[in-house]
C-alpha cells in the first residue's frame, strides 16, 4: 500500500473472481491496443496517472507499465507460495517517490523494446499469471493466500485486480 493512504478492511475476492478480474483487465488493454499501428501506440494518449502512473504518455507506455507490475505480481505470488517476501513488499518501495522511479524505469524499458515484442511479452506474462493462479485452489486462497496477493495486486481504494482499468479511467470511450 502507498504510504499515507489509510487501510480499509480487506474483502478478499474468491480465486475465481480474482482470475476473472485479471482476465477482464488484460482484455480491456489488449482490445484497446490490438490492430493499432506502432505510431498510434506511441502517440500521446491521455492516461490517468493516479496514483503513481504519471510516467505513461502513450498506450505503449501503459502496456509497459502494466506489464512491469504483472511481472512483479507474478513473482510476488511465487514468493508468497514459498513463504518468502518479495522485494517489492519491502517498506521503502511504498514511498511514492520511490514508486514513481520504479514506474518510470519500467516505462523507459518498454520504450526500448520493439512494440511487437512488448505486446507479445504482455500476453505471455498474462498467460503465466492465469496459469499460476490455476495452480491454487479456493481453499488455500481463502485460507490466506488471497489476503496476501490481493493487496499486492490492487491499488488502495480501487477495484481489486483492475490496474489497466484504473489508468484508462473514462478515456477509452473518447478513444475507440
Amino acid at each position: 500500500m502507498l504510504a499515507g493512504m489509510a487501510a480499509e478492511p480487506l474483502l478478499v475476492l474468491s480465486l475465481d473472481e480474482a482470475r476473472q478480474q485479471i482476465v477482464a483487465d488484460h482484455r480491456l488493454l489488449t482490445e484497446l491496443v490490438k490492430d493499432r499501428a506502432e505510431d498510434e501506440l506511441t502517440a500521446p494518449y491521455p492516461v490517468d496517472g493516479r496514483p503513481l502512473g504519471d510516467s505513461c504518455e502513450s498506450l505503449r507506455d501503459l502496456v509497459a507499465h502494466v506489464l512491469m507490475w504483472d511481472e512483479i505480481n507474478l513473482a510476488v505470488i511465487a514468493e508468497m507460495t514459498r513463504g518468502r517476501r518479495h522485494w517489492s513488499q519491502d517498506p521503502w518501495w511504498e514511498e511514492p517517490a520511490i514508486g514513481r522511479l520504479l514506474n518510470a524505469a519500467g516505462v523507459a524499458a518498454g520504450r526500448v523494446l520493439p512494440v511487437e515484442l512488448l505486446l507479445s511479452r504482455f500476453d505471455v506474462v498474462h498467460r503465466a499469471m492465469v496459469d499460476e493462479l490455476s495452480r491454487h485452489d479456493d481453499e488455500a486462497w481463502q485460507a490466506g493466500l488471497g489476503a496476501l496477493v490481493q493487496p499486492a495486486m490492487t491499488v488502495p481504494g480501487q477495484r481489486p485486480y483492475r490496474h489497466a482499468a484504473l489508468h484508462l479511467g473514462g478515456f477509452t470511450a473518447a478513444h475507440p
